[in-house]
């Protein structure tokens, strides 16, 4: 199946830890998205947003690498899955069910994106955007 990450799981070798399975086909915008963080985690999320979008990595992960994922993202308590059409393929992500007031990343994670961006050939710029745009 395909999954789109947009937040620590852009990091390759954190993503083949938790997804062996997993294979990273190419970099995607997420269009009518904007990224934040958000929660007592200080974790990445998307909200729809008019006119804005959201780089991500587009991977294809198998039916463990997907049970794994559910683990670690907490689903269905902090996140829930959302899917959307890619050149009519169907593409799984992750997005918060509460979504609670921005709250900046600890440093250990937003290094761990900021790695991520680096390993998917992401524009930094929409990362820096979320960080101080919280509106």
């Amino acid at each position: 199946m395909l999954y789109f990450a947009y937040g620590s799981n852009l990091h390759h070798f954190q993503m083949k830890r938790r997804c062996k399975d997993s294979i990273f086909l190419k970099k995607i915008i997420l269009k009518g998205y904007k990224l934040t963080f958000r929660s007592k985690y200080r974790a990445a999320d998307i909200e729809p947003k008019k006119k804005s979008s959201v780089p991500g990595g587009l991977f294809e992960i198998s039916k463990s690498d997907e049970k794994k994922l559910d683990i670690y993202e907490d689903y269905p308590i902090l996140y829930k899955k959302y899917y959307f059409t890619y050149y009519g393929k169907k593409v799984m992500t992750y997005t918060m069910v509460n979504k609670t007031p921005f709250k900046f990343p600890t440093e250990r994670y937003l290094n761990i994106v900021k790695r991520g961006y680096k390993d998917c050939d992401l524009d930094q710029t929409f990362l820096n955007k979320a960080l101080i745009n919280t509106k």
